[in-house]
Protein backbone atom coordinates (compact mmCIF):
# COMPACT_ATOMS: atom_id res chain seq x y z
CA UNK A 1 0.00 0.00 0.00
CA UNK A 2 1.23 3.27 -0.97
CA UNK A 3 2.06 6.05 1.98
CA UNK A 4 -0.15 9.00 1.09
CA UNK A 5 0.09 12.25 2.35
CA UNK A 6 -2.75 13.66 4.39
CA UNK A 7 -3.57 16.63 2.16
CA UNK A 8 -3.94 13.53 -0.77
CA UNK A 9 -6.54 11.59 1.54
CA UNK A 10 -8.65 14.60 1.57
CA UNK A 11 -8.48 15.46 -1.69
CA UNK A 12 -9.53 11.78 -2.43
CA UNK A 13 -12.67 11.84 0.03
CA UNK A 14 -13.84 15.47 -0.98
CA UNK A 15 -13.42 14.53 -4.58
CA UNK A 16 -14.88 11.27 -4.49
CA UNK A 17 -17.37 9.18 -3.31
CA UNK A 18 -18.40 11.96 -0.60
CA UNK A 19 -19.31 14.40 -3.89
CA UNK A 20 -20.64 11.05 -5.46
CA UNK A 21 -22.50 10.43 -2.98
CA UNK A 22 -23.95 13.89 -1.71
CA UNK A 23 -23.23 16.34 -4.71
CA UNK A 24 -21.61 19.37 -4.50
CA UNK A 25 -20.46 19.79 -0.73
CA UNK A 26 -21.61 23.73 -0.74
CA UNK A 27 -25.02 21.93 -1.02
CA UNK A 28 -24.71 19.94 2.16
CA UNK A 29 -23.00 22.05 4.13
CA UNK A 30 -25.82 24.03 3.51
CA UNK A 31 -28.47 21.70 4.81
CA UNK A 32 -26.24 21.20 7.80
CA UNK A 33 -26.04 25.35 8.45
CA UNK A 34 -29.86 25.41 8.40
CA UNK A 35 -30.64 22.91 10.54
CA UNK A 36 -28.09 24.13 13.20
CA UNK A 37 -29.52 27.46 12.45
CA UNK A 38 -32.78 26.40 13.26
CA UNK A 39 -31.38 23.83 16.51
CA UNK A 40 -29.63 26.93 18.31
CA UNK A 41 -32.53 29.50 17.12
CA UNK A 42 -34.82 27.00 19.52
CA UNK A 43 -32.37 26.47 22.39
CA UNK A 44 -32.03 29.74 22.86
CA UNK A 45 -35.61 30.59 22.72
CA UNK A 46 -35.28 32.60 19.20
CA UNK A 47 -33.14 35.12 21.42
CA UNK A 48 -29.51 35.76 20.87
CA UNK A 49 -29.22 33.68 17.53
CA UNK A 50 -31.89 34.97 15.81
CA UNK A 51 -29.79 36.87 13.53
CA UNK A 52 -27.36 34.62 13.04
CA UNK A 53 -27.22 33.44 9.42
CA UNK A 54 -24.44 30.38 9.33
CA UNK A 55 -23.48 29.39 5.98
CA UNK A 56 -21.62 26.19 4.65
CA UNK A 57 -18.25 27.79 5.33
CA UNK A 58 -19.24 28.44 8.89
CA UNK A 59 -20.36 24.41 8.94
CA UNK A 60 -16.82 23.45 7.00
CA UNK A 61 -15.16 25.54 9.86
CA UNK A 62 -16.90 24.71 13.31
CA UNK A 63 -16.02 21.01 11.92
CA UNK A 64 -12.36 22.07 11.80
CA UNK A 65 -12.82 23.14 15.62
CA UNK A 66 -14.73 19.91 15.98
CA UNK A 67 -11.59 17.50 14.39
CA UNK A 68 -8.92 19.92 16.61
CA UNK A 69 -10.91 19.02 20.14
CA UNK A 70 -10.42 15.39 19.11
CA UNK A 71 -6.90 16.18 18.21
CA UNK A 72 -6.39 17.49 21.94
CA UNK A 73 -7.68 14.33 23.10
CA UNK A 74 -5.49 12.05 20.57
CA UNK A 75 -3.05 14.14 18.76
CA UNK A 76 -1.77 10.88 16.62
CA UNK A 77 -5.02 10.25 15.20
CA UNK A 78 -4.70 10.64 11.61
CA UNK A 79 -8.04 10.59 10.55
CA UNK A 80 -8.40 13.99 12.37
CA UNK A 81 -5.58 15.63 10.27
CA UNK A 82 -6.93 14.57 7.17
CA UNK A 83 -10.66 15.70 8.38
CA UNK A 84 -9.57 19.09 9.20
CA UNK A 85 -7.62 19.19 5.57
CA UNK A 86 -10.88 18.05 4.05
CA UNK A 87 -12.79 20.64 5.67
CA UNK A 88 -10.03 23.30 5.00
CA UNK A 89 -10.67 22.37 1.42
CA UNK A 90 -14.14 22.74 1.59
CA UNK A 91 -14.41 26.15 2.45
CA UNK A 92 -12.50 26.82 -0.83
CA UNK A 93 -15.03 24.74 -2.98
CA UNK A 94 -18.08 26.82 -1.23
CA UNK A 95 -16.81 29.59 -2.25
CA UNK A 96 -16.21 28.46 -6.16
CA UNK A 97 -19.87 27.33 -5.69
CA UNK A 98 -20.88 30.49 -4.48
CA UNK A 99 -18.91 32.92 -7.47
Amino acid sequence: MENKSVLDEAKEIIYGDREKTYGHPSKNLWAIAVMWQAYLTSKSGGGLVKDLDLEPQDVAVMMVLLKCARLANDPTHRDSVVDICGYAALIERCDEQDG
